[in-house]
């Protein structure tokens, strides 16, 4: 998995690429968390995501609780269909705003 971070007018847009598996969650919480000491608004960008798994899940759990407790909040954007199966298995998408385009997801914090 490969994980690109940038800061964007208030917001943190975090674009995953590859697997999201228990073998990168922990750099995934740590790297996000590292960067939500500047803002707690996050979009994830899904575009290139190919498969998600349980640590996975719980990573984003945590990255949301973070940003709750913080006064943020998460979005997803561009799941793709493969991870979207694990999120409407789980039911972990009662949980995220998820978005078609990651562009979508920032107009929605300026509401």
């Amino acid at each position: 998995m490969e994980i690109k971070i940038e800061s964007k007018e208030g917001l943190i847009i975090v674009a995953v690429d590859g697997r999201l598996v228990a073998s990168c969650s922990e750099e995934l919480k740590e790297r996000v968390s590292a960067e939500m000491e500047k803002t707690p608004n996050v979009v994830f960008d899904f575009t290139n995501m190919t498969h998600v798994d349980s640590s996975g899940l719980g990573a984003l759990v945590y990255i949301l609780q973070r940003a709750k407790a913080a006064g943020g909040t998460v979005r997803l954007a561009c799941l793709q269909p493969h991870p979207r199966i694990v999120f409407d298995i789980t039911k972990v998408f009662r949980v995220f705003e998820i978005y078609d385009t990651v562009e979508a997801a920032e107009k929605a914090f300026n509401k």
